[in-house]
């Protein structure tokens, strides 16, 4: 690991500062379980650090509005454990109790795990494989390599490597959104907004500016909540990453047709990814085993598979329909 300076401020105004005068690639330190990783592997060389892990304007956990309401700065843990979460939108508060080990749930702000870098190993591997996503224009060894765990929607001829995380799938198909502050003012985007396929740029994961930190994520309040699941699929119970994940929400009207559907999948694509085409063959549709089977279908239509991910297609659609069958079951009143 490299030398850097640190910065602990007391207040958001005198963060923002910090990270601003310590000029780009300073990097903002909240739980740390992702940024010293990536410091250790010498993958991030950040010249400063700043930390943000005591700042007030980062904390609190409020669920009983008219959205839900999570400072950036709150544990998974404790997010995970709310029990208005649990109750009224167990896929939320299951994305975050489904994600890492206990110990780093007890470590790790919601904020930071939406930022997550990828867990491709050709990535973290170090200078022996080449990757477009550590050094632009290297080249990207998973492409016709080992690409059992990549991603088979949203990728490009220049990187495939998966977003990682749970929560982020979770909240796009709640519709969330961020409260984000910089020297510029402070500004609200969609999450669907923040994460951004590699294209000819794998190295540009988000579109947050260099000098700006999440505060907030706020989720519209909706009756879709109930009748929600994150199912998780991975090669172990725990502390794993997805094979295939499907964040669903519905809602069904007295002869269990569909009024609402919410899908977004994990673990398959370049970023967190809301399927609008599924949602959309399951509108007005009796929720059953054949109508969840073509919605699972419909999530992996542009899948696009590479030399050993290819079972991860059917896995896909499975995943997608037995999360429906879930949400479906805890829907009915």
């Amino acid at each position: 690991m490299r030398s850097f300076s640190y910065a602990a401020p007391a207040t958001l105004d005198e963060a923002v500062r910090a990270l601003t005068e310590a000029g780009p690639g300073a990097k903002v330190l909240a739980g740390g379980t992702t940024l010293y990783d990536l410091m250790k592997l010498d993958i991030e060389t950040p010249p400063a650090v700043v930390d943000v892990r005591a700042l007030r304007e980062l904390a609190g956990i409020d669920t009983a509005g008219q959205e839900l309401s999570f400072g950036a700065g709150a544990l998974m843990a404790d997010v995970a454990a709310d029990p208005v979460l649990r109750r009224d939108y167990p896929a939320l508060a299951e994305s975050l109790s489904k994600a890492a080990s206990q110990q780093l749930r007890n470590m790790a702000t919601i904020g930071g795990n939406l930022l997550q870098r990828t867990r491709c190993a050709y990535f973290r591997g170090g200078p022996a494989f080449p990757c477009n996503k550590r050094q632009p224009g290297s080249g990207c060894a998973a492409i016709g390599g080992l690409d059992r765990g990549h991603a088979l929607l949203g990728g490009s001829d220049a990187c495939i490597a998966t977003y990682p995380g749970d929560w982020a799938v979770a909240l796009i198909a709640f519709d969330a959104v961020l409260d984000v502050a910089g020297p510029r003012g402070k500004r609200t985007l969609a999450l669907a907004d923040l994460h951004v396929e590699p294209g000819d740029t794998p190295a540009r994961e988000h579109t947050l500016d260099w000098d700006e930190i999440v505060t907030r994520i706020r989720v519209p309040v909706t009756a879709a909540g109930r009748g929600s699941t994150y199912h998780k699929v991975r090669d172990r119970e725990s502390y794993a990453f997805a094979l295939a994940s499907a964040a669903v929400a519905v809602t069904l009207d007295g002869g269990g047709a569909v009024e609402e559907c919410r899908i977004a999948v994990g673990g398959v694509a370049t970023r967190p990814w809301r399927c609008h085409d599924a949602e959309r063959e399951l509108a007005g549709a009796v929720l059953d085993r054949r109508s969840a089977r073509r919605a699972g279908e419909a999530a992996f239509a542009g899948a696009r598979p590479g030399t050993h991910n290819a079972f991860r297609v059917e896995l896909g659609a499975r995943t997608v329909a037995e999360a429906l069958r879930i949400a479906g079951e805890r829907a009915v009143p």
